[in-house]
């Protein structure tokens, strides 16, 4: 297979050119094919003397599409790593984005046609492009190549400087929403853990805030998922949702105000809530494809936690059985499963029959939480106060004494 290396003199992007065109048109006979190949590199021609890097772009990507199929990746990278270059020849962030939506528009064309070499050329676009919205643009067309080409494993590993890209990209709100949902909804077909797409979906949920209500309402059926994604994640049990107003406006909604009411149980209320719940709405958790023993294992540590927040600090062994309806023999053991999850920090009083609890996990953390918080922290720095004042006298008395004693010697 011929490699794309130009020996001689010629411009790379007409050696492209020329090597394109040469195998699009080679079925044709040579008869055909010259006349057509040498048009190609005329016009090529004429568009690097006039500067009109758009066309070229065009042009070159006319020919490269016909021949993907047929050329080798090494080579096609070589292709489209000349082609990706126009990118930096342009005048202006306008000349620089068109050029960077043609080329990326016919990348993700066929995304299940070597895919993972499509999202290489995309990424080798990326970094070639000096505007950050540009940018921005190409890695949402990266996105959708990587969830539509089935090759998410390649692009998760950069959600971990999301926090850096934002900073450098400068997108607005809509921007922000578009990329949070994308990336979410990468992440559930990465099969990654569920609390990375819970995170991603709540971050497009918290974007919505003092919009009308018609705006608002596009938030509707995403809320709805992160509620029944958050319900059925067996490894999380606190969450912001019930702050958000794009989960607030189900509360009233014909359609989703059940949902809304489930959240609700989960986190502030017991299993005998979401026990009456389940009876009178089962085809519905159905629907949402919850496994009722599921929920219930969940909801009795979630009721576990409740109990442990009172501030007491105590919880008898009975009113745990039958808040969580288990059995004597299983309190412990459900106490147990509490702390392996880092919900609860205690020690269980046999003798006594009462757990004693030292933290807690919440299950909200709103302003009352953040007012328990501070009184805490107040007391925490009063008591740490009091302690140095006090080894400061002791020490102001400890020095009195040796001076007494130095002039008794004396």
């Amino acid at each position: 297979m011929t490699t794309v290396v130009p020996t001689s003199e010629e411009d790379p992007a007409l050696a492209v050119v020329r090597f394109t065109s040469e195998l699009a048109w080679a079925d044709a006979g040579p008869e055909v094919a010259e006349p057509q190949v040498n048009r190609l590199c005329v016009e090529a021609q004429e568009c690097m003397v006039m500067n009109k890097w758009v066309e070229l772009a065009s042009l070159m990507l006319t020919s490269a599409d016909l021949i993907f199929s047929k050329v080798a990746e090494k080579d096609l990278e070589c292709i489209f790593t000349v082609i990706c270059n126009l990118v930096t020849k342009s005048e202006s962030p306008d000349e620089e984005i068109e050029m960077a939506k043609l080329i990326s528009g016919k990348i993700i064309q066929q995304p299940n046609d070597k895919p993972a070499l499509r999202l290489k050329i995309l990424f080798n676009l990326y970094n070639l492009l000096v505007n950050p919205y540009n940018q921005f643009h190409i890695y949402m067309k990266a996105l959708t190549l990587a969830l539509n080409g089935k090759v998410t494993e390649y692009i998760t590993p950069s959600f971990k400087k999301m926090d850096s890209f934002l900073k450098e990209w400068n997108i607005g709100i809509s921007d922000q929403r578009e990329l949070f949902l994308t990336i979410s909804n990468v992440l559930k077909e990465n099969k990654s853990s569920a609390k990375d797409s819970f995170k991603f979906l709540t971050k497009y949920l918290a974007t919505f805030s003092g919009e009308d209500a018609y705006k608002m309402s596009e938030a509707k059926e995403e809320a709805v998922h992160a509620i029944v994604d958050f319900v059925k994640a067996p490894d999380m049990f606190q969450c912001d949702l019930l702050d958000m107003p794009a989960v607030g406006q189900l509360e009233k909604d014909a359609k989703y105000a059940l949902a809304y009411q489930l959240l609700k149980i989960y986190l502030t209320q017991r299993l005998d809530a979401y026990l009456e719940f389940h009876a009178a709405n089962s085809t519905l958790l159905k629907s949402y494809g919850l496994v009722h023993e599921d929920c219930i294992m969940k909801m009795r540590l979630m009721s576990l936690v409740d109990l442990a927040s009172d501030e007491s600090g105590q919880i008898p062994y009975a009113l745990i059985r039958d808040t969580l309806r288990i059995n004597d023999d299983e309190v412990e053991l459900w106490v147990v499963k509490a702390i392996t999850v880092k919900l609860i920090d205690c020690k269980m009083d046999q003798m006594n029959q009462v757990v004693i609890v030292s933290r807690c996990t919440e299950r909200v953390f709103g302003q009352h939480q953040w007012e328990t918080l501070r009184t805490k922290l107040a007391a925490w720095r009063g008591n740490i106060a009091n302690v140095i004042s006090t080894i400061q006298a002791n020490r102001v008395t400890e020095d009195g004494s040796q001076a007494m004693q130095g002039l008794a010697i004396r």
